[in-house]
């Protein structure tokens, strides 16, 4: 054990002659009244010294493999503001006594250990770190660490507007936000709370307060964000994010599926099928991510690929966990509490001999996604805050007709980024519309859901759809054969290979005759199940981006755009729905229209046939299409 003696003995000598010396070195003393000398300028000098007059990496944070841990995590709680369907197990997690969890003093203590062993990098993770009362004194404390370069913290971004300026006025320094969708119903699906111009306030406040880049971590999974890959970077054109699209990962609880996770090549085809220009950054030393930016655009894209191409050979992380146990592998089970040595008066050395015993037993690499999704582990809320997907999410909450809940979605990627990024630039926070509207000339109280983000300025969504007849852009050639069967006879799907690549768009319709009982229910949002029109919005969308696996022979689109309106016909007892879905590629999408549109339709049928079986689907219809060879369709 001579390395780390002798790593202790040199850095104890370089602490004392900073304080001592009277040299001319850093750490010479002010005179007493010398204005020019503040404590904050003595402690950016004693830091600057060190970087200059490196000591030996300790041998107690070095493993058997040479990597070098230089960044620790700490969790501060376990506790969360949020209550996110892909976070925590669907029975629940039972949370640490408070006793148990490690003390301000404990954590401060800890800290100090690893930085002065070389730790010059710590991130406060949770649960969500900034509902501890006390996180702005943890920051300043660890900020009068001599050693310690960077502070961070990974947020949901709830209280982050808030709280932000005295964190940075402490020394915070980094900040990841936690951010899945950009859609705020499918937000407030997901977290089963409101919140989601908080997050964007708090997004707005980083970069104001001049942070740059701010990261935005994004966990994808298929079938509920994965559309929104494009919309994400397109918000790096004005602004300085770093978003970072994580992988899937199995916790202990979180119904890991294998189907589910996207990975990080997947993810890159569909970006460089809209920016073929994409470049690679330089990746950093013990970087997990691979990063890549569009020429011209302010920030740039990461991937976090711990699923598909593991980092874990310039892996440089340790844990803490919010009771005080160490974790050497995020993906692995075995830990080491701290918290019981500390208590039981364990010294310096000790401390270490143990820290190090851990750091020595770490092994090459995790053990894969299948094998790690059957292993028991810490659910993601007990280790630290991570957005971690849940397979097969509970139904949407029911959601009180007096909320004013606006239900926003995407639209084309470019004028989707320019409105986020106008809304912040201005100092604004977006808000969204009401659900309820009185129709002009309507006694009655009118409920509509559109998809579209300027619903609240559009006026095709504050009254009746207009059913202005439209008409066919010339002739539409047909063919003379089925083009899904061979000569033969038999089913085939089409070749595209040849075809090119074109802006394709498709709107369907569909009308669901509810009948005037479950009407005045939808309408006034009374049903037990939930509120029907943004479980079937949801329901339709969802049901765009998977139609290739619903219909055998439709070709998978990657869509850039679906927008899903639903409004309600007093006169008909009927919700009229209109689904409209946009891609660049070979093949049409009104397949995509035409599924979201019916799966829309379906969804209100289950949500409303406890009150009424004399429901009719109807008028599900193609209305437009454009972008193909054969030429643009409109119905007539």
């Amino acid at each position: 054990m001579a390395a780390p003696v002798v790593s202790r003995m040199v850095r104890r000598v370089l602490r004392s002659s900073i304080r001592s010396c009277n040299s001319g070195a850093p750490g010479t003393q002010p005179r007493p009244g010398d204005p020019s000398q503040s404590a904050a300028e003595e402690l950016s000098r004693r830091r600057q010294f060190l970087r200059e007059h490196p000591v030996p990496f300790s041998a107690f944070l070095t493993d058997s493999f040479g990597r070098q841990h230089s960044y620790l995590r700490i969790s501060l709680t376990e506790k969360c503001n949020l209550r996110c369907q892909y976070c925590m197990p669907e029975e629940g997690v039972p949370l640490t006594p408070k006793v148990d969890l490690l003390t301000t003093e404990e954590i401060l203590m800890l800290a100090r250990l690893f930085v002065k062993e070389g730790v010059d990098k710590i991130r406060l993770t949770g649960g969500e770190p900034l509902i501890r009362p006390d996180v702005v004194d943890i920051v300043a404390q660890l900020h009068r660490l001599e050693g310690l370069r960077t502070i961070g913290v990974t947020t949901n971004g709830i209280n982050l507007a808030r709280l932000l300026p005295q964190l940075q006025k402490a020394g915070l320094n980094a900040i990841n936000i936690s951010l899945d969708t950009l859609v705020p119903a499918k937000f407030e699906f997901i977290v089963r709370r409101k919140g989601f111009h908080k997050v964007m306030e708090g997004i707005h406040k980083a970069i104001e307060l001049g942070y740059s880049p701010v990261k935005v971590n994004c966990v994808v999974m298929r079938g509920l964000n994965e559309d929104e890959l494009l919309d994400f970077v397109a918000l790096t054109e004005g602004l300085p994010l770093d978003v970072r699209f994580i992988e899937y990962m199995p916790f202990d609880g979180n119904k890991w599926n294998f189907k589910k996770m996207v990975s990080y090549k997947e993810m890159l085809d569909t970006l460089r099928q809209r920016w073929p220009e994409l470049e690679k950054l330089p990746e950093e030393e013990s970087s997990t991510a691979k990063s890549f930016k569009v020429p011209g655009f302010r920030g740039h894209v990461s991937f976090i690929t711990s699923m598909s191409e593991h980092f874990c050979g310039t892996c440089n992380r340790l844990r803490i966990t919010a009771d005080g146990n160490l974790k050497v592998c995020l993906f692995g089970n075995a830990e080491v509490s701290l918290r019981d040595h500390l208590r039981a008066g364990a010294s310096e050395e000790e401390l270490l001999s143990i820290i190090g015993a851990a750091v020595g037993r770490k092994k090459r690499q995790h053990a894969g996604m299948f094998s790690i999704s059957q292993m028991k582990n810490r659910p993601m809320i007990l280790i630290e805050l991570f957005l971690m997907l849940q397979d097969s999410p509970p139904a949407i909450p029911s959601i009180s007709s007096k909320d004013s809940l606006g239900v926003q979605g995407l639209r084309h990627r470019g004028s989707f980024s320019n409105q986020v990024a106008t809304l912040w630039a201005g100092y604004q926070v977006p808000q969204t519309p009401p659900l309820a509207q009185r129709w002009p000339g309507s006694g009655s109280l009118q409920r509509h859901y559109c998809s579209h983000p300027d619903s609240d300025s559009n006026p095709k969504c504050l009254s009746p759809v207009s059913r202005a007849p439209a008409s066919r852009s010339g002739p539409l050639p047909t063919s003379d054969q089925l083009t899904h069967v061979d000569t033969e006879g038999r089913a085939a799907m089409v070749d595209v290979g040849g075809k090119p690549t074109t802006e394709r768009v498709a709107v369907a319709s569909a009308v669901v005759l509810l009948g005037p009982v479950a009407f005045k229910l939808v309408q006034e949002n009374q049903l037990k199940k939930g509120d029907a029109l943004v479980v079937a919005q949801l329901a339709g969308i969802q049901a765009a981006k998977v139609t290739s696996q619903l219909i055998p022979l439709c070709h998978h689109v990657a869509l850039s755009h679906v927008q899903l309106r639903l409004e309600l016909d007093s006169t008909r007892h009927a919700v009229v729905i209109q689904a409209s879905c946009r891609a660049q590629g070979p093949t049409g999408v009104e397949m995509e229209a035409l599924t979201s549109a019916a799966v829309a339709a379906l969804t209100l049928y289950d949500m409303c046939k406890a009150v009424s079986r004399d429901i009719v689907l109807e008028e599900i219809k193609l209305i437009s299409k454009t972008g193909g060879q054969r030429g643009d369709f409109h119905r007539t």
